[in-house]
């Protein structure tokens, strides 16, 4: 049982297969949002790299398929997992979670698969 909430990033497909349709990349997105509120509902934060790194994009004049997209998905999500306590690894095939989960272990993070095996806080150790 972790002492404190952590911050979680939450790693699965959001360009991988959609062949950069935007409306399959908004709905991987919903997907990967999807987990937010039970990782949070658990007393942690949850994060995803796409919140930090389309804004990021969008302030360089570039989107999720621009050739620019890679040197800002990829190292945003590198840079991020450099403060995050774990990893929820979603299903579905995704070279950047793949990455994702490489460098948490490296780093000694714990990979959960299912927010079910994410220790739950009591109110006390969330405030």
């Amino acid at each position: 049982m972790t002492a404190k909430p952590m911050l979680i990033l939450i790693a699965g497909p959001y360009r991988s297969g959609t062949d950069g349709d935007p409306q399959a990349m908004a709905a991987n997105l919903a997907r990967l949002e999807a987990a937010a509120w039970p990782v949070f509902a658990a007393g942690h934060l949850p994060v995803i790299g796409e919140w930090i790194a389309l804004p990021v994009l969008r302030s360089a004049g570039a989107g999720p398929t621009d050739p620019l997209a890679d040197q800002v998905l990829y190292p945003t999500a590198e840079r991020l997992l450099a403060r995050c306590d774990a990893v929820l690894r979603l299903p579905g095939e995704s070279t950047g979670a793949d990455q994702d989960v490489a460098v948490a272990r490296r780093r000694g993070l714990p990979i959960y698969h299912d927010v079910v095996e994410i220790p739950r806080l009591t109110p006390q150790e969330t405030a």
